[in-house]
């Protein structure tokens, strides 16, 4: 399966699928999707560049280990959570700021911070299994 075409497409399918699990994760609080699917999308993404350029390829191009990766989506999806407590209102309560950036306002909220948690979570894990059972096979 290995081919050619497969090499040099893989790279290009690769960015398109990592952009693509951006705008999931961004749609996902209002609409159908979010952290878990768009890192579902992403690790899959990184996992077809793993069978086209090795596991090395795909190590070097993370730049952390994916369980580093998963951890600080714990920390964030943990941290999404205890905001809420420190303002006062039910654990997982979603709060809301509207910071003016360039003039424009600019709605962040907890929520989204706990959807990119989960999306670092299972895009950390899923590529972290993906490239051990390609290791293994490899090896």
């Amino acid at each position: 399966m290995n081919t050619l075409i497969f090499r040099t497409v893989a790279p290009f399918l690769t960015a398109l699928m990592l952009l693509f699990s951006v705008f999931v994760l961004l749609r996902g609080h209002n609409e159908p999707g979010g952290g878990f699917i768009g890192g579902l999308i992403a690790a899959s993404g990184l996992a077809i560049f793993g069978i086209a350029r090795g596991v090395a390829a795909v190590r070097r191009a993370l730049f952390f280990h994916p369980l580093s990766i998963a951890g600080c989506g714990l920390f964030l999806s943990t941290a999404a959570g205890l905001l809420s407590i420190l303002v006062g209102v039910p654990f997982m309560t979603g709060l809301w700021i509207y910071p003016k950036l360039l003039g424009l306002e600019v709605p962040l909220s907890s929520v989204m911070l706990f959807d990119l948690g989960v999306y670092l979570v299972v895009l950390g894990a899923i590529t972290s299994i993906a490239l051990a059972l390609e290791e293994k096979e490899m090896g």
